[in-house]
């Protein structure tokens, strides 16, 4: 498993336990408030839960596997145009790779010579990165991404379901807002550090998005609680 392989799988994981912590909160929460004062709305709490996570395991898998999938296509889309320019116009793919140095402050003298001799030992490998960002050793396995996702989401799911199953009524609410905020700030600062982003913007951002979430979901369920 190459780097970017490694990175994708991380990626994947951190999002998928971030989803079920968001999206599983949001639901028991949301029941809870419906339920309030009935005597088995612990049990009707956990079913709505277990199913909110089996759904949210095989959304979330199936979202990863698309995507990824979808991203190689469009990778192995570039590399047969690359295949087919580097056959009809290899003289000015080489022009291409030149000016691409000379961008980076290499003199057009040693441009040249680098493109060329680039061009010559991998030509695929060469036009492909300069021409459209990435490295075709850098394969990323959707399977890979969609299993991470399928095994994070349910993890991240559980805790909101503890939060608000393990505790008095009256401290519901407020153990699964605190539990889950605490663990949102994790998986934002894990999320920024992956894709070396603000840390403080993307704990905010995650902190904000589950606040809603699950602000709205309960104030939904008391609307519809008898």
């Amino acid at each position: 498993m190459n780097l970017a392989e490694k990175i994708n799988v991380v990626r994947a994981s951190v999002m998928g336990a971030n989803d079920g912590i968001i999206s599983v909160a949001g639901i028991v929460l949301g029941v809870f408030a419906a339920t309030q004062g009935r005597t088995n709305d612990n049990w009707v709490i956990f079913v709505a839960g277990f199913s909110g996570t089996i759904a949210g395991m095989i959304s979330m898998a199936a979202g990863e596997y698309v995507s990824v999938h979808g991203q190689r296509d469009a990778e192995n889309a570039a590399i047969e145009k690359e295949e087919i320019a580097n056959q009809e116009s290899f003289n000015q793919q080489i022009s291409l790779v030149k000016d691409f140095l000379i961008k980076d402050d290499i003199s057009k003298e040693l441009a040249q010579r680098a493109a060329s001799e680039m061009m010559k030992t991998k030509p695929i490998e060469t036009a492909v990165r300069v021409k459209h960002g990435f490295n075709i050793s850098d394969k990323i396995n959707p399977y890979h991404a969609a299993l991470a996702s399928f095994i994070s989401f349910p993890i991240g799911a559980t805790l909101p379901m503890l939060a608000i199953l393990m505790v008095n009524r009256s401290y519901k609410v407020a153990s699964t807002y605190f539990g889950v905020l605490l663990a949102l700030i994790i998986t934002g600062y894990l999320a920024a550090l992956i894709g070396n982003n603000d840390r403080k913007k993307g704990i905010t951002r995650n902190v904000l998005s589950g606040l809603f979430t699950m602000t709205a979901t309960y104030l939904i369920g008391r609307l519809l609680h008898k």
